[in-house]
């Protein structure tokens, strides 16, 4: 009799914790957005390159199903524009920004434009960005167009510095490839101190107007 009330008691138990645990609310996988997804791609991109962007891997780095992504775009193709747009778009506000350089005196413009060819990004994503631009039209154009108006703004600043239209242009084009080159030399080379960019600057152009 006793060992039959153990038993029922036992069993009465096992019910009562399978009941509990029926009731406690199952795990769910994170409710994602477009941005989230955007964001992740873009992470992607930048540490691993443009080739390595799919869906297997953002779900995994995600903790999603491919359910997830699906729900927010038809297939990768879809995604890389969205990034794209995004992209874009964070670039015309670089160019919007660029317009308030303009207004600088001479010689603090071209102080502030010295550290844009350097700072506006880090390098590591300028460099997966300027990758990406050999697959992707839409952001060739972007930066060809950054590219371009940083070189005009320079070229203007050197000529109301005082130079001709000749020396300005060569020497805003060494500033500029300067710019592009400490992007690409990663971490080759040492990265320059703003002391060093500074002394770059005064070196291309001078300590003061002409």
């Amino acid at each position: 009799m006793a060992e039959r009330a153990r038993d029922t008691s036992a069993r009465t138990r096992a019910r009562a914790a399978r009941t509990r645990a029926a009731s406690k609310p199952v795990p769910r996988a994170p409710r994602l957005g477009v941005d989230d997804w955007l964001d992740a791609a873009f992470a992607l991109l930048v540490s691993d390159g443009v080739a390595e962007v799919k869906i297997t891997r953002l779900c995994e780095q995600l903790g999603v199903t491919k359910g997830s992504f699906y729900w927010h775009f038809a297939d990768i193709d879809e995604l890389m524009t969205a990034i794209a747009d995004r992209w874009v778009e964070t670039q015309n506000e670089v160019l919007r920004g660029l317009m308030q350089v303009e207004s600088m005196p001479v010689a603090e413009r071209l102080q502030t434009i010295s550290e844009l060819l350097v700072e506006h990004r880090t390098r590591t994503v300028e460099a997966a960005i300027r990758e990406w631009a050999r697959t992707n039209g839409r952001v060739a154009d972007a930066v060809r167009e950054l590219d371009q108006r940083i070189f005009d703004l320079v070229r203007t600043a050197l000529l109301d510095w005082g130079f001709g239209q000749d020396d300005a242009r060569l020497r805003a084009g060494l500033l500029v490839y300067a710019g592009i080159g400490f992007v690409h030399a990663g971490n080759n080379l040492p990265t320059p101190t703003k002391a060093e960019i500074q002394a770059l600057f005064r070196l291309v152009v001078g300590d003061t107007p002409a």
